[in-house]
């Protein structure tokens, strides 16, 4: 089907101030888009830098900390599928806008922070805004990108966060060794009110409303589940095993149970289980799920071995990784525009084979392994997400009903962010089974190193964890490739912006 996005003229001919319009219009859309995406990249490393020097000047504890990172995870990973479903009804852009304010006005907040737990509730703060942002960017995009451009649209957003990335490290890493960590959260600012005035001003709405109700009981049911699962695995990593932790263990997992049972009755369920009827749209979610289990988990591990078995300062560690985000920037517009004419399947079947092949080269790693080894497996990694990604996400969007953007933007997002959540914890739980549990977290906040048998120790540890994430992606593989190939040319395409 044709783009019905300009306007005719006297002869029938497409009036060229329209298209021109809508290509302006698209392009200043993706800029703002790509602003919340970099300050999310940012955010991110910048934040595991500045942990450690976090920890001290907060006369904070280890186990905090990392609810630092795990609270604002926890928080966008329930609102996920609700805050899309909001933008649903009443305005995708009306919420994206909300959601940049809320995240800038929370890094302020992190920034004034004098304890842990105030740090702690501010970044839940931070991560409300976030679910407004990342849920709702992908329904922006399907709304204003017609099917056959979506893919370089998602790549140019897969640019930002890497760029991000990279900012997070060099001038996080700057702030934290030369200034102070609270910098971290101030630079969040500037870019905050300069994206939030251009979303408001910039920005339209280009989706008709829907009626629709929120899965309240369903979120809080599954926030419950998700907190006392990821509380429990800190805590057993933190202080050992006891009945009373594996008790909050067992109570996720039950209700868990509860939650399938309580969303079978909903007529708008939190999770809608029914849109994952659709093959490819189900294959892609669960793809985008796995690849999420796999990568989190090996970020955390290879700084851990870099700063504990290597002895690397934190921010050295992750200058290594500058490498695979560079071409990773490079690599996503164009396999977002090879997926529009290819369609996702090789595309990003391809990305999750280059990552396999990246964490095969880090589970090579030792004490003594040259540092090029490791940069060889950022670049593997690095170009692998990327590939994914893009074509991946514009897969899930051609799939999915124009009416329900935001439910399934929100759906990926969610499916995606419970992997980043088990992903952190199954990491620090795997390293704390082969070292002592106090100095697996020492070393994830850069604070100590190991030596001798004990290195040895966790590099056994690294490998055995690095091997489950190549079988978790290898299952996500399989997906990809079967999944069939998506139609992008049906549905309703973008409406101009002159409509």
């Amino acid at each position: 089907m044709s783009e019905p996005s300009a306007k005719r003229g006297t002869a029938g001919a497409p009036s060229q101030t329209a298209s021109s319009a809508e290509r302006r219009y698209r392009e200043v859309a993706i800029v703002v888009i790509m602003l919340g995406v970099t300050m999310s990249g940012i955010d991110t490393s910048a934040v595991v830098l500045a942990l450690p020097v976090m920890m001290q000047d907060l006369a904070s504890d280890l186990i905090s900390m990392i609810w630092v990172i795990m609270g604002y995870l926890l928080v966008i990973t329930v609102l996920g599928t609700q805050v899309g479903r909001m933008g649903d009804m009443f305005g995708r852009v009306r919420l994206y806008n909300v959601g940049f304010a809320t995240f800038t006005f929370g890094s302020l907040l992190c920034a004034l922070s004098v304890s842990g737990p105030q740090l702690i509730a501010f970044r839940v703060v931070q991560g409300l805004g976030g679910a407004l942002v990342t849920a709702n960017s992908g329904a922006i995009i399907a709304d204003t990108f017609p099917y056959r451009e979506r893919g370089r649209a998602y790549g140019i957003t897969g640019t930002g966060y890497s760029l991000g990335a990279i900012l997070g490290i060099l001038v996080g890493g700057a702030f934290v060794t030369f200034l102070n960590w609270r910098y971290i959260f101030i630079i969040n600012l500037p870019i905050g009110v300069v994206a939030t005035v251009m979303s408001f001003v910039v920005l339209r709405e280009r989706s008709p409303r829907i009626k629709a109700r929120l899965d309240l009981g369903g979120m809080l049911i599954l926030g419950a589940s998700l907190f006392f699962l990821l509380y429990g695995l800190t805590s057993i990593i933190g202080s050992g095993l006891t009945l009373e932790y594996a008790g909050e263990v067992v109570a996720s997992l039950l209700l868990l149970g509860v939650f399938a049972a309580y969303e079978r009755r909903q007529s708008s369920p939190l999770l809608d289980i029914s849109l994952l009827k659709q093959r490819i749209l189900s294959a892609s979610i669960l793809a985008a799920f796995l690849q999420s289990l796999a990568s989190f988990s090996v970020l955390f591990l290879l700084i851990m071995y870099l700063q504990g078995a290597r002895g690397m300062t934190p921010w050295n560690a992750a200058l290594l990784l500058i490498p695979g985000y560079i071409l990773g920037g490079a690599v996503a517009p164009f396999s977002g525009r090879l997926s529009d004419r290819m369609g996702a399947r090789v595309i990003a079947s391809v990305g999750l084979v280059l990552q396999v092949c990246g964490f095969l080269v880090y589970s090579t790693v030792g004490v003594a392994t040259p540092v090029y080894v490791v940069i060889l497996g950022a670049i593997l990694n690095g170009a692998g997400n990327s590939s994914f990604y893009p074509a991946n996400n514009s897969a899930v969007m051609a799939s999915a009903p124009a009416r329900a953007y935001g439910v399934v933007s929100g759906l990926l997002r969610t499916f995606s962010n419970i992997g980043l959540v088990c992903s952190f914890a199954l990491a620090l739980l795997i390293v704390s089974l082969s070292i002592p549990r106090r100095t697996a977290f020492e070393i994830f906040l850069g604070l100590g190193r190991i030596q001798g048998q004990l290195s040895a120790s966790f590099i056994d540890g690294m490998h055995f964890a690095l091997l489950g994430s190549i079988l978790v992606l290898l299952i996500a593989v399989a997906l990809s490739a079967l999944r069939g190939k998506e139609e992008r040319t049906i549905g309703h395409p973008a409406p101009s912006a002159t409509s």
